[in-house]
């Protein structure tokens, strides 16, 4: 097969590194404090738990773009997902983890905890996606944090998705899922972060949508530390790596960069700037390299998302990038665990900013 200006199209690298461990079991998290046991430990679950980018971040105890991200006082009592390649990628770097359709989930079976925790399906709220918001089954699945809730009464929910999900319809489909938390006696704050203001080196915001139970305080958005790194200083190390000596590092879509225009992660990225936003594009469309003749490989997409290189992706380039691109970044969920943690403690210093006001 020929591309449009005549020449072959190459072909894509199939290979599939074989992973033994995971970040849980490297010597990195025993240094970063990964298995340490808080003394008094807030108890958190987590539901459409993925790869487990947020959980990482609510966890602690790893190193990612020149930071440690020490270990916090939360401890994940269990992470549920439907997608199998989540939950495997879960055990093999985090902890147990099983697989489950949240549809159908009775909460009653479930744990009770302090802290339920969820990045709740994007697909229907998404600029790239249907834009069906909650018409849909998949759109509606937040209301599963909702019955788990109003079943377990947890002190905090944290859910995550897309900014769209404020302007969607005029707000209709965020106002709803306000009034769902409301019915049930929870107060909602709608915190905004834009990712790359806080070191990740890709453009990317999201909001957070944080129930209290009423008796306690709506906490403000927490004040992040503001410092900006670009794409070039996250991953230029790695232009030299063509092997597994980093893991993930050897995969990528093999492909010319595009004679023309820039389709939807088609881009160029460029030097002493921020990433495009890394998605999870199930067509191979991924960003190009700002120096390098070749699309970004799954290792430089993990880290401009924030995940260390002793986390693994233990699948094809197109299925890890699913994991990838569908994650929390991990320091910007610890930095959101972190807040959360001094909520709890009565020690938490808010910055209004950050919060946007209820639509």
């Amino acid at each position: 097969m020929k591309r449009k200006d005549g020449m072959p199209k190459a072909k894509a690298l199939r290979n599939m590194p074989a992973f033994v461990v995971g970040h849980r079991d490297t010597s990195i998290a025993d240094r970063c404090g990964f298995h340490r046991c808080p003394p008094r430990p807030y108890s958190v679950l987590s539901l459409f738990s993925g790869c487990g980018g947020l959980d990482l971040g609510f966890h602690g105890g790893f190193e990612a773009l020149g930071t440690t991200y020490a270990r916090t006082n939360f401890h994940i009592v269990n992470a549920l997902d439907n997608d199998q390649d989540c939950v495997d990628c879960y055990r093999l770097n985090i902890g147990p983890s099983e697989r489950c359709d949240l549809s159908a989930v009775d909460v009653a079976t479930l744990p009770p905890v302090d802290v339920l925790i969820g990045g709740f399906p994007c697909q229907d709220f998404s600029s790239s996606g249907t834009k069906l918001g909650t018409t849909t089954d998949r759109g509606k699945l937040y209301q599963v944090l909702v019955r788990y809730a109003d079943y377990h009464r947890p002190r905090l929910i944290i859910g995550e998705n897309v900014p769209l999900l404020r302007q969607l319809a005029g707000g209709k489909y965020l106002k709803e899922i306000i009034a769902a938390f409301g019915s049930i006696g929870y107060q909602v704050s709608i915190w905004r972060i834009v990712c790359q203001d806080h070191g990740l080196p890709q453009s990317r915001t999201r909001l957070f949508i944080v129930g209290t139970d009423v008796e306690y305080a709506r906490p403000s958005a927490p004040r992040l530390e503001r410092r900006r790194m670009f794409i070039d200083e996250a991953i230029v190390d790695l232009e030299e790596v063509t092997d597994e000596t980093i893991p993930n590092q050897s995969q990528y879509f093999v492909a010319d960069v595009a004679t023309s225009g820039g389709g939807q992660g088609d881009h160029t990225n460029r030097r002493g700037a921020f990433a495009y936003t890394i998605r999870a594009n199930a067509r191979a469309r991924i960003q190009f390299h700002y120096r390098l003749p070749r699309r970004l490989t799954v290792r430089e997409c993990a880290r401009l998302q924030g995940f260390p290189d002793s986390f693994v992706f233990q699948y094809s380039a197109m299925r890890n990038m699913k994991l990838i691109g569908n994650a929390v970044p991990p320091p910007i969920a610890h930095a959101v665990a972190c807040h959360i943690q001094e909520v709890l403690n009565g020690t938490a210093v808010c910055d209004e900013q950050l919060e946007l006001a209820l639509v």
